[in-house]
């Protein structure tokens, strides 16, 4: 037990904070997020602060590394909201010296007094949703913003904070690999110190689903052409110094999201707000949590007294199997120490030798990793990995 008690401290320790509002629905995402034109933002900054004081309680005496704001679109928060949850977290918890606070944020909803009133509340990252810089495709992605008004926001936010980074989808609607050349080209003479590079997926229960399974949505790239976007992509982050650290994001070293570290290095994470999930180790045991994902239901819950709609006891062999799916997404890949202290047993030296011949991983005493071969099909691996 004392091995599995304290694994999550080799992650690390962060908050994950839900605001799921947005202006408009986006036809591709399939998170948790629902357009209102009424919110009252003191009753649901009073709500999150009470899910948040429950969970600390729990949990005394931690070192807190992170704070992430996401969303929905977390730039409609009021930063008083921002400021009071800071504040919370700073009563329950000992704020690390580098703690690293993330706001999200759409360029639509970004002006620059709103934006230092984060910064003031203690926010000092902000991670810019831009998708394009196209504006046809802006249109085709059911996003609100133009180019103009996305290169204003960065202005805004790089004026503001020491640490900026920005999304694109790749892999868009006739999208050649010139487009995305010079598109990528642009975004990087943007300078930024950490992108999010994702290939567009058609997720079940989206616009898009339905509008793919109706005929439309042509022009897609066939998986030749997915293959090249993805390895232009290294290339290009490469050539500019922002490496890929893990399988979709990219930052130049030490810029890397320290918030989502902690889930790729499989720590711990208090999730409060709408559907938000969370992995918590409490007397030794680790949980999954996940909260309520009607906001509606998720704020009344959250005012008599608890919001969550699911607390499971994770065993060891779960533990270990999560922290393949997590960890193998980074470069820096898996300890397999680690995973037997967490299963009881090693993983298979079968399916590590079958990959390790096919080119998929690299063993380098008790660490694995993808490959530059493997990333492409982590999937795969990941699977062959824990079938074996």
């Amino acid at each position: 037990m004392p091995a599995l008690a304290e694994d999550w401290t080799r992650g690390g320790f962060g908050l994950y904070v839900h605001w799921p509002f947005c202006a408009a629905k986006c036809p591709y995402c399939d998170f948790n997020s629902h357009v209102a034109g009424d919110i009252d933002h003191a009753r649901w900054a009073r709500a999150l602060v009470a899910e948040l004081d429950r969970i600390g309680a729990r949990l005394p005496g931690r070192v807190l590394n992170s704070i992430y704001f996401g969303g929905g679109t977390p730039s409609l928060m009021l930063p008083d909201t921002v400021a009071r949850i800071i504040e919370a977290a700073r009563r329950h918890w000992r704020l690390a010296n580098d703690i690293e606070i993330t706001l999200e944020a759409n360029p639509g909803s970004v002006e620059a007094g709103r934006f230092a009133g984060y910064r003031e509340a203690g926010v000092n990252r902000i991670s810019m949703g831009f998708q394009a810089l196209d504006d046809r495709d802006l249109r085709r992605l059911g996003r609100i913003h133009s180019v103009a008004e996305a290169r204003a926001a960065w202005e805004i936010a790089t004026g503001l904070f020491e640490r900026v980074s920005f999304d694109l989808i790749h892999g868009r609607q006739d999208q050649s690999l010139a487009d995305w050349r010079a598109e990528l080209t642009e975004a990087l003479s943007m300078s930024p110190d950490h992108l999010s590079l994702y290939q567009l997926t058609i997720e079940p229960g989206t616009a898009f689903a339905a509008r793919h399974a109706a005929g439309g949505l042509r022009g897609l790239p066939d998986d030749d052409l997915s293959a090249d976007l993805y390895q232009l992509t290294q290339d290009l982050c490469d050539a500019a110094g922002l490496p890929a650290y893990e399988i979709s994001n990219h930052a130049r070293p030490g810029n890397e999201s320290r918030h989502n570290l902690i889930y790729w290095r499989y720590g711990d994470w208090a999730g409060i707000g709408p559907g938000a999930h969370g992995r918590l180790t409490i007397a030794g045991q680790r949980h999954a949590t996940e909260c309520w994902p009607d906001p509606n239901l998720w704020l009344s819950a959250a005012e008599r007294g608890n919001a969550e709609r699911l607390r499971e006891a994770l065993t060891g062999q779960v533990q270990a199997e999560e922290y393949v799916m997590f960890g193998m997404r980074l470069r820096e890949g898996i300890d397999l120490t680690r995973f037997q202290s967490l299963s009881g047993k090693p993983l298979s030296p079968s399916a590590i030798e079958r990959l390790d011949e096919m080119g998929m991983v690299s063993l380098r005493g008790q660490r694995l990793s993808a490959t530059a071969r493997g990333r492409p099909v982590l999937n795969a691996v990941i699977r062959e990995l824990l079938a074996g």
